[in-house]
């Protein structure tokens, strides 16, 4: 399980690169759980036997704990403060769901959540939210060539963003309803992929912003969540354990208690030392309370529990007393590794971004694998194209604030650690023979093949990684369905480093028919009034060649970006034969939410009435490109109304 990847991105090497980020705010509202406390900032309480103000009353209340998530996209770093996170009720009040401004650089979410805030609410239908964004402190950067590049934020007329806010109203069909002792489930899901045109030819880039914030009662998107804060109390005999809720990289602040259970199998890593279980329950409590603590997990949706797979205490926490470093290694000259894309974590002040660290790593220095559940492997183990978290120490200053393409920092890791996480391929067929699969790499972890460099990954020079013929071990995996020239996306651990070939031990294969794929499209700032062809309850007939569209008009496939203007039909979208939806009509300052097609097709149908123009569209499913066809659990279009 990765508890620490971030999103690395695809990059289009064009004028204008459609950024392809999606965020999501989860809030699970539970009974009786305890913690931080919704502020009220109008009307009367729906219930009056319920003020969050009053932990004598809180027995007679819910709670709402918060959570980010995030889809892949080009943005390599996307870190903006935000200020609040309110909901709404039917009559009109208004309650903070978060105790206090946060953080959040989005690009950490691609692969899970993190719970952010557990606030106490009265008991309510609430039927709305709005968020409100400050980006006068932002860092972003997104990708450019083999690089990265800073790029500002702007409004539709170029003018860089300062804040952002915007409301979101529910569905009748998906209101939350929150009762005492009684628990519920809303996510609010902020696109970024339908929300940014970026132009990465001005210096700074530029990261034009629709914004598009959504809600669901019950999420399209379930990921691996974390949860991390200091200990408060270990129940060895329930096999739980107790956190206040801290996210991010906050070293102060109480967001509430959250409830973390473990089971047998849970793995432990407590001021670096391994454990199993029950033993390594037993290690936390001996920590004692205040221990930073961190753990990557799932949650059972039914029963609104939480359960982590692995958890790390004290030391073993990033940012814990020592400094760390989050990225890819790209390539290895004897001790020095090279680690691309790195978020830097100091100890002492806030994380920020910086595409290239140097770590020289020793024979003292600790080696982890996610799953592996020992701590001997070795230095020799970590080899090009590993993500990895290392603990130790930077420089004797470590910038607040750095030009992510500025001189290299050398980070000593000879007395720290490396934690080894799972890491994603993505390629096309060369050969598969039983056991072994051979493909054209494409990218590691979203970073293209390109910039890694595998000198010195195999048995001898001549036996060095080839990204032409990159050689996957499969094992006992089933390699049936793939042939060459098929597109596949692997997930596991590179061989160790000066041990290739084969190259990759692969735990798990894709076929990219089996991706989840994304549509978007944009017709320009005008927009157009005429944006499908057919619309109807069976499906909308996108005009593939509408001369208003834009730069936006691709569907992407794993790392295959498909241009619809060169399809021969017409792309039909349709909503898929079972599962979770939702459907979205944004306008300049709300959205419309739909989870029934009909209803959302009815809505567009009325507001494309020949005078209100389409002005972006974003859809999130399957697509078979035998029919052309785009089978959408998610669909969001923004209209310009006149």
């Amino acid at each position: 399980m990765d508890l620490l990847t971030q999103g690395l991105p695809f990059t289009i090497n064009a004028r204008n690169a459609v950024s392809r980020v999606a965020v999501a705010f989860v809030a699970l509202a539970l009974g009786a759980c305890g913690g931080g406390s919704g502020t009220s900032t109008s009307g009367p309480d729906p219930v009056s036997s319920c003020d969050p103000a009053d932990a004598a009353t809180h027995a007679e209340c819910g709670s709402v704990i918060v959570s980010f998530t995030d889809a892949d996209g080009d943005f390599l770093n996307y870190t903006v403060d935000v200020l609040s996170l309110t909901l709404e009720t039917a009559n009109g009040r208004v309650v903070e769901t978060l105790p206090r401004q946060t953080r959040i650089n989005f690009t950490d979410y691609v692969d899970l959540t993190e719970l952010v805030s557990v606030a106490t609410v009265a008991p309510a239908t609430y039927v709305a939210g709005t968020i409100s964004l400050d980006y006068s402190d932002a860092e972003v950067f997104v990708a450019a060539g083999d690089g990265s590049k800073e790029a500002v934020v702007t409004d539709d007329a170029g003018t860089p963003l300062q804040r952002a806010e915007l409301r979101i109203r529910l569905s009748n069909r998906d209101q939350l309803t929150v009762r005492r002792g009684l628990q519920s489930l809303l996510q609010l899901d902020f696109d970024l992929a339908a929300s940014h045109v970026v132009d990465i030819v001005p210096t700074p880039a530029t990261a034009a912003a629709e914004t598009f914030i959504v809600a669901e009662v019950t999420p399209v998107d379930e990921k691996t969540m974390r949860v991390r804060g200091p200990l408060v109390e270990v129940n060895e005999t329930a096999g739980t354990y107790v956190v206040a809720l801290r996210p991010f990289h906050h070293r102060d602040g109480d967001f509430g208690r959250v409830t973390v259970h473990t089971t047998d199998d849970t793995e432990f890593e407590v001021n670096g030392d391994v454990f199993l279980g029950a033993e390594g329950l037993r290690a936390l409590a001996a920590a004692g309370p205040g221990t930073p603590t961190l753990a990557g997990g799932t949650l059972n949706v039914a029963e609104r529990e939480f359960t982590a797979g692995i958890v790390l205490a004290g030391s073993s926490v990033p940012g814990a007393g020592r400094d760390a470093v989050v990225g890819n290694v790209i390539a290895r000259d004897g001790n020095i590794l090279t680690v691309r894309g790195a978020t830097i974590i100091p100890h002492d002040r806030r994380a920020h971004f910086h595409d290239d660290v140097l770590v020289q790593v020793g024979a003292d220095t600790k080696v982890y694998r996610d799953d592996h559940r020992q701590s001997d492997l070795g230095i020799a183990a970590i080899s090009v194209g590993q993500r990895v978290t290392i603990r130790g120490n930077g420089p004797d200053v470590l910038p607040a604030v750095t030009d992510a393409s500025s001189p290299q920092i050398l980070f000593d890791a000879t007395a720290g650690a490396v934690r080894m996480h799972v890491t994603h391929l993505s390629g096309i067929v060369n050969t598969v023979v039983p056991g072994q699969v051979d493909i054209r790499l494409q990218a590691i972890d979203r970073r293209r093949a390109a910039i890694f460099d595998f000198s010195g990954t195999g048995q001898s020079p001549d036996m060095d990684a080839d990204p032409t013929n990159y050689e996957i071990a499969t094992g006992n995996l089933t390699l049936a369905d793939f042939a060459a020239g098929k597109p596949i996306a692997v997930r596991g651990f590179p061989e160790a480093f000066g041990a290739a070939p084969p190259d990759f031990a692969g735990r798990t294969v894709v076929d990219f028919a089996d991706v989840r794929s994304a549509l978007g499209v944009g017709w320009g700032a005008a927009g157009t009034t005429a944006p499908f062809l057919r619309m109807g309850t069976d499906g909308l007939l996108l005009d593939n060649r509408n001369p208003a569209i834009d730069v936006r008009h691709y569907i992407k496939q794993g790392t295959v970006l498909i241009d619809l203007q060169t399809l021969d039909s017409d792309t039909t979208i349709v909503p898929p034969g079972s599962g979770r939806t939702l459907y979205v009509i944004k306008t300049a300052d709300s959205l419309r939410q739909y989870s029934d097609f009909v209803d959302f097709v009815d809505d567009l149908t009325a507001s494309l009435d020949g005078v209100t123009s389409a002005r972006s569209m974003f859809a999130r499913g399957h697509y078979d490109a035998d029919s052309n066809v785009f089978s959408a659990f998610k669909l969001g279009v923004y209209l310009l109304e006149p």
